[in-house]
């Protein structure tokens, strides 16, 4: 299968769908190191201690999506 037919599949998923894709896809490209993992996991950890303190707050993620699938539409 080539790339545009793989492509225009993809993009007919659900949304739910599709980022499981992408997911997989990003996961696939993995070649970081162990110091840079946990830098990441360090960082969603800070994070989420923010939002529990409420020194930050969470976004709708569907009210989110759609506003920047309208920001950024082609």
């Amino acid at each position: 299968m080539d790339l545009p037919v793989l492509e225009k599949e993809a993009l007919m998923l659900p949304d739910t769908e599709r980022a499981l894709l992408a997911n997989l896809l990003l996961v696939s490209l993995e070649t970081g190191s162990d110091a840079l993992r946990q830098k990441w996991i360090e960082e969603s950890e800070s994070r989420l201690r923010a939002w529990q303190s409420g020194l930050i707050s969470a976004l709708d993620g569907p009210e989110t999506m759609a506003s920047l699938r309208s920001r950024f539409a082609k």
